[in-house]
């Protein structure tokens, strides 16, 4: 457990995944949790099964959502999912709507928080963490743009970092980089696509995958990073089923 008593915590792309188990955890920490997605139901749904979270319907990718949102509640700790699913197809049999569709979602949304997490400012000592792809470090060939725009949200995270130190803001910036996680269903999708890719089955692929996390594990690596944002650990990480790993710089 990790005390995250009198800490506010918003998460963008709170419904469902990843995001919903890190609202699950920093309910369980003791955070006050501000959840924030797309479609009602999902948010409905999280309301009625995780007592004490509040939830707001919202597209992160509006230019304005983030006044929205820190009009409601200020964070101490700031998470950034959300996004779209990537396409599941080789690159020649896309269009282009398909290819960029994680830039115009998943990299706004950083952009666009991150953004204004500077200029409001949020308060020094706030900690901004943006769920990146561990397909951000190694490629991944049947998503589109999506390895690219998740490579780009940590670029992000790093020019934001830099910002805060130049003005003397005292926010932590910090980017994950999650393996495969085979218990969401963006997950299943990527296991789905690249077993039928390689033409083998869904369960050796699975096999395959070296120490695979699940979400709960990713957003127990997330809790720990807010609860102790040390920066002589890094600023980027990955999360396998071992926990967290920084990456060298």
């Amino acid at each position: 457990m990790f005390s995250l008593a009198g800490k506010k915590m918003v998460v963008i792309g709170g419904s469902r995944g990843i995001g919903r188990r890190i609202v699950e955890a920093g309910i369980r920490n003791g955070a006050q949790v501000f959840a924030v997605a797309r479609q009602v139901a999902p948010l409905q749904q999280l309301a009625q099964e995780v007592p004490g979270v509040e939830t707001l319907a919202l597209d992160a990718t509006d230019e304005n959502a983030p006044s929205k949102v820190f009009d409601v509640l200020t964070p101490d700790i700031l998470i950034l999912g959300g996004g779209v699913f990537p396409p599941g197809a080789p690159i020649h049999e896309q269009s282009w709507k398909q290819f960029s569709a994680n830039w115009e979602n998943d990299v706004k949304i950083a952009f666009n928080f991150c953004k204004a997490a500077l200029s409001r400012p949020l308060p020094a000592g706030a900690s901004v963490v943006l769920l990146s792809s561990g397909a951000a470090l190694a490629g991944s060939p049947l998503s589109g743009g999506y390895a690219g725009a998740k490579r780009t949200q940590i670029f992000i995270a790093n020019y934001s970092q830099k910002e805060s130190d130049r003005l003397g803001l005292g926010l932590r910036f910090m980017a994950i980089a999650p393996c495969i996680v085979p218990d969401t269903d963006l997950g299943k999708l990527a296991i789905t696509g690249y077993s039928r890719y390689l033409g083998i089955s869904v369960d050796d692929f699975v096999r395959g995958m070296a120490a695979p996390p699940t979400a709960c594990i990713v957003a127990t690596a997330v809790i720990e990073l807010v609860a102790y944002p040390d920066r002589s650990l890094g600023d980027v990480f990955i999360v396998s089923g071992k926990g967290l790993e920084a990456v060298p710089r």
